[in-house]
């Protein structure tokens, strides 16, 4: 078997494409070293490393081969660890089509709406750490942080409201792709992994729970380690959140 090469993987805390990675790398066997980075802060030294115009992450350095982006990570890793099957042979369509539909939905929505929630509660940033609720000082930090998201991604309260209306939408997709055996197979795919960390992080605000829970697709985000974040129920004003449906 060949030596794998060196792998680095650069990151942001908190970031669900970079826990989707981290756990695909994990699955895979593979040795890394993470090189965690500030948010906000990372772009110019993504940028740097990895070529003009690319400031996001995850990102990997395969030996000194730069790889930007979740989908070509998860596709340079299929050719490193061809038994992971991030993308087995039967179901590769189904799963690229996923990964351009579904799982950018919700990747969406999970960034957007962990950023509209902590607008409303930006105390409950603690928790995100496996603390408590920031006290006065360590708000006045986490305020300034959601300001400069919402900057950033250029968050509005329409474009909140608009994704929190498409949040029933995919999961109700998600879960027509677990019927049909395209994701929650006995082994994790490159969808289960981004759809699932996704899942994790929305399950973190407690508005969208009900959305979720209960849902074959919730079981993706077991796929990774429970997370202590918690974001209150009634953080985004009332009449927002859609209702949850009724289930049989």
């Amino acid at each position: 078997m060949p030596e794998q090469p060196n792998l680095v993987l650069h990151v942001v805390p908190f970031s669900h494409p970079c826990l989707a990675v981290t756990a695909a790398l994990d699955r895979a066997g593979l040795e890394y070293e993470t090189v965690t980075l500030p948010i906000g802060k990372q772009g110019d030294e993504i940028e740097r490393i990895y070529g003009e115009g690319r400031r996001t992450v995850p990102a990997l350095l395969v030996d000194d081969e730069p790889v930007h982006g979740t989908i070509p990570i998860f596709e340079r890793l299929d050719e490193l660890a061809a038994e992971a099957e991030l993308y087995p042979e039967a179901l590769a369509g189904a799963i690229r089509e996923a990964e351009e539909g579904v799982a950018e939905d919700l990747q969406t929505a999970a960034r957007y709406l962990t950023f509209g929630a902590l607008h409303f509660r930006p105390e409950a940033l603690g928790s995100f750490g496996g603390a408590g609720p920031l006290d006065p000082a360590g708000t006045d930090f986490a305020i300034r942080m959601v300001r400069g998201a919402w900057r950033y991604l250029d968050i509005s309260a329409e474009r909140i409201a608009a994704e929190l209306a498409k949040v029933p939408d995919s999961v109700e997709i998600a879960d027509e792709l677990v019927a049909a055996g395209i994701l929650g197979g006995d082994e994790p795919t490159a969808a289960d992994f981004q759809i699932g960390s996704s899942l994790r992080l929305l399950l973190d605000i407690g508005d969208l729970r009900p959305l979720i829970e209960g849902h074959p697709c919730a079981a993706l985000a077991e796929l990774f380690e429970p997370s202590p974040a918690d974001i209150p129920a009634g953080a985004f004003p009332a009449g927002w959140v859609p209702e949850a449906a009724a289930r049989g």
